[in-house]
């Protein structure tokens, strides 16, 4: 019998344009390099989906085969698309938008913010790590999403409005813990998508450091064309992989430090 559990890490912050999709993805896509690895789509635009599958046309391609319909069921195991032999994912698409009516008017005998936790449960022991993307708002998928994991990764694009959205995160997971997920710890606060050598950046960085002492992930990704790309070019066959995807290596092995 295999007793091993999923290290379950939710990338999450409530503002939109912090490279939580690429980072999730990036993150996903290097771990399985070496481990089994599932990514969950938990945002409706269903960019991880898109990112690491390279379909665009979700809602055709994966109408009746999404997360929704995964949580609705509780049958994860029939909505996993398997992306290579180590990298799988269940996808998303638009209708997620359908998922506080479910959990509000179907989902009333159940503590709501674990519906997601139920949902894995059943396949935590199938794999090495559990990645999970978000979208930019406190929602239910959000909420579920922390509900669910034993981490949660914090982005910031360096802005002000990133950080003071930091602290309504970190509400969110206080709350999580009083409700049903006590395990649950803040890896660190992950710099993404910033030029370190301006003023402002340092600024930030210095600002974080004192406010929130050993949060910070030490690695931090600049913005690079050939990240943003990766979107475009994918993971496979991609000339430049290695120059959008290298800065994440060294994040990829401080995450695992983290979370062991």
């Amino acid at each position: 019998m295999n007793n091993k559990k999923a290290k379950i890490i939710t990338f999450g912050i409530s503002k939109g344009g912090c490279s939580k999709t690429t980072s999730a993805g990036i993150t996903a896509y290097l771990l399985s390099q070496e481990a089994k690895v599932l990514a969950v789509d938990m945002d409706g635009q269903g960019n991880l989906t898109q990112f690491l599958t390279g379909v665009d046309e979700l809602c055709d391609v994966f109408e009746e085969r999404t997360i929704l319909e995964a949580i609705k069921e509780r049958n994860i195991e029939k909505y996993i698309v398997e992306i290579n032999e180590n990298l799988h994912i269940v996808p998303s698409n638009d209708y997620l938008a359908l998922f506080p009516r479910y959990v509000y008017t179907k989902a009333t005998d159940e503590n709501k913010n674990l519906i997601l936790s139920d949902t894995l449960s059943p396949i935590v022991n199938q794999y090495d790590y559990i990645i999970i993307d978000t979208p930019p708002a406190l929602s239910e998928q959000t909420i579920n999403s922390i509900s669910a994991s034993d981490y949660a990764v914090i982005m910031n694009d360096g802005s002000k409005f990133c950080y003071d959205a930091i602290h309504k995160f970190l509400e969110i997971c206080v709350a999580t813990r009083e409700n049903g997920n006590p395990d649950l710890q803040i890896a660190g606060v992950l710099f993404s998508i910033v030029d370190p050598r301006t003023v402002d950046t340092k600024a930030m960085i210095q600002l974080i450091d004192e406010e929130y002492d050993g949060y910070r992930f030490d690695t931090v990704i600049q913005r690079r064309a050939a990240t943003k790309r990766l979107a475009v070019n994918g993971f496979f066959d991609n000339s430049e992989l290695e120059k959008g995807i290298g800065e994440y290596r060294v994040f990829v092995k401080e995450l695992k430090e983290r979370v062991q």
